[in-house]
Formats: structure tokens, sequence, C-alpha cells
């Protein structure tokens, strides 16, 4: 015989009666009720997706910070769903085949110029200066957005440009962060090779080039100290008197997908590495990178 819902004979309270609701609690505008099972299962999965490898029931309890009894009931249902398998010989646990396939979805789904260029107006707010993004075009580092602000730079570019990689931060920034495989980055040695030749040709005007390097020596010491603020800087370079930074995105497989760029006048923009523009935009990209997918050093 189905058992029925009690039903209570106390009166319930009037309008007047009912407290009010408590700072934080569900009935606030912006909180929405949930299911805290599913949150707390989903540590499992979130402590299995930053391991380097599948992981024994004590290991992965201990990353998620629960007992091993609570992780492997959790475990139990997720293996079910295809979301975690579990090594018969080692006993071990990592992500089944469910998990791949909603990884796969998500990245399909994501346009990484489109999500860039959704955060440009935030760190306009941020940076005051002009903003611009780059991908690798056939031809080099090329501009596909610009962004203009209150204070503007005076520098005449349009989307399409491709930039040199010596004396641009774009350039610095892809020259650095393009890794040592595939096509792209095979290209990258050659080009320097052609702009530092071009560099000699140029007609002497008496004075010494400011920020460009002018030997192989010169390049591998601007390259290791980028790599090493994790951004490009150019001060003076491009064009006297405009400075600039550019940030690389990675994507899930570690790859240079965009450079994000902030450029000015060095009479206003401050050019330091630790400057407050310079670490608005490195925030943004590193944000940028880990919503791609990103989860360690580039390839």
């Amino acid at each position: 015989m189905p058992i029925l819902p009690t039903v209570s004979s106390k009166p319930k309270a009037s309008s007047s009666q009912r407290s009010a609701p408590t700072a934080g609690s569900a009935a606030e505008p912006n909180a929405r009720a949930g299911i805290q099972s599913v949150e707390v299962g989903f540590v499992l999965l979130d402590a299995l997706s930053q391991a380097s490898g599948a992981l024994m029931l004590r290991d992965l309890a201990a990353a998620a910070g629960m007992s091993a009894a609570k992780a492997h009931r959790y475990l139990v249902s997720f293996q079910r769903m295809g979301l975690v398998i579990q090594d018969p010989v080692s006993t071990r646990y990592d992500l089944g085949p469910a998990a791949l396939r909603l990884g796969l979805a998500s990245l399909s789904r994501i346009s990484a110029v489109k999500l860039a260029r959704e955060r440009m107006p935030a760190l306009l707010a941020q940076t005051g200066h002009v903003l611009a993004i780059a991908v690798w075009g056939n031809q080099g580092p090329t501009m596909v957005h610009w962004e203009e602000a209150v204070q503007t730079v005076p520098v005449t570019l349009r989307l399409g440009d491709v930039m040199p990689l010596l004396t641009s931060a774009t350039g610095r920034c892809f020259a650095a962060f393009m890794g040592s495989e595939g096509r792209d980055a095979q290209r990258v040695g050659p080009m320097i090779k052609a702009e530092l030749a071009r560099f000699k040709k140029l007609p002497s005007s008496g004075l010494p080039l400011v920020d460009v390097p002018q030997t192989p020596q010169d390049v591998q010491a601007m390259l290791d100290e980028t790599r090493q603020h994790g951004m490009a800087r150019v001060v003076h370079s491009l064009l006297p008197g405009v400075g600039g930074f550019c940030a690389p995105v990675f994507d899930a497989q570690g790859r240079l997908a965009m450079g994000l760029v902030v450029l000015g006048s060095v009479v206003t923009l401050d050019t330091a590495w630790n400057s407050a523009p310079a670490r608005a935009l490195l925030a943004c990209a590193q944000q940028l990178s880990h919503d791609l997918g990103h989860a360690g050093g580039a390839r």
C-alpha cells in the first residue's frame, strides 16, 4: 500500500509572522537552489582532471578532502555513468569516456577570440589604453581585433596587419611562446634571421636602435627575458615614444592560441614589468588560458 505524505494540521504562519530571509539565504535574488551532493562529488572529478594520471582511492580522496569511504560511494555512481573508470589490475581511478565526451564537446564550442573579445571592455577599464588581439596567421602574428581607448596610441595599425617578431611586443610574445613543435614554430627561426638581416641593411642614422636586438645573442636574451616575465614588452622599439605588452593565451594542449596586447605612449603607459596595466593584462591572459582548458606550462 503506498505511503501518502503526512499533512500537518498546524496552521500556516501569516505573511506578517513569517521571518524575513537571512543574509546569504537561498531566498536572495542571486541565490539558486542546488544539489549539494552533486557539488561535493564534482570535487573528485576536478581532482582527477588536475592529476597527472590515474589515482589510488586513498590519494584521490585526500586530494578531494574527503574520507575514502565517502569518495568510494561517489565513484561507484560515476563509474555507472561512465565519468570514471577503474583499472581492474591497479585499482586506480581515472576519467572515463563520458568525461572525455563532455570535454571535447566543450572545447569544440569555444571560440578563443570570441571569448577574448568579451573580456576586452573590463580589461579596457582596468588599463585605460588601447588593446588588441593577435593570432598566428600565414605570415606571422596578425592583428584580428582592436579596442580603442581614451588614451590613444600614436601607432596606425589595421586589422590584418602582421607584426614584426623583434620590434613589437606581439611578435616577441609569439617568438618566445610558440613552442618547439609544429610548422608555425619551425618558421619562427628563419623569420628572426630575416629580420636581423634587414636591420643590418638599414641606413645608419648615427643613433643606436633602442630596445632592438642586433645579434642572435641579443635575440636569445630578449626571448629569455620574455619567458621569465611570462609576457613580452617593448619600449621605443616599434616606434619612438611607444611602449606595450603582449601576454600569451594557451589552449588545452598548451599551444599558443593568441596574444593579448596593450599599447600606449610611454608618457601615459607605465612600462614597468610590474605596472598595473601589465599585471591586469597578464591576469586576463591567464584566466583566458584557464577557460580554454590550459592547466600547465606551454608546450
